[in-house]
């Protein structure tokens, strides 16, 4: 499965369109690394715990985008974007989506 940002794959055309595709998860901070998090706010430095806690979700939400894009037909996702948002205190969604397509080489 391609996965682009872009609307367009070099040497590839769009065969077919089945439109928008998204995954997403919602994640809570985990007490040790809130705790940690804290610590960090005093002394200053990257919160690898919460660093970690997104790598995870996004890497879900792409998942879940993937696969309702196989289901569909598609070899390729275009165009995809990430969005956040609080869900509740301390929870947080990660979305992903974009444009499921089926590509195939360009006669050219």
């Amino acid at each position: 499965m391609i996965i682009t940002n872009v609307e367009n794959v070099p040497g590839k055309v769009i065969a077919e369109h089945y439109g928008l595709v998204s995954g997403s998860t919602v994640r809570a901070k985990h007490l040790g690394r809130d705790f940690m998090a804290g610590l960090k706010n005093i002394v200053g430095g990257e919160l690898k715990g919460y660093t970690e806690l997104l790598a995870e979700s996004r890497a879900e939400s792409v998942e879940r985008m993937k696969t309702q894009a196989r289901a569909l037909g598609a070899n390729a996702i275009i165009n995809i974007r990430f969005s956040t948002s609080s869900v509740a205190q301390g929870a947080s969604e990660l979305y992903a989506y974009g444009t499921a397509v089926k590509l195939e080489d360009s006669n050219e």
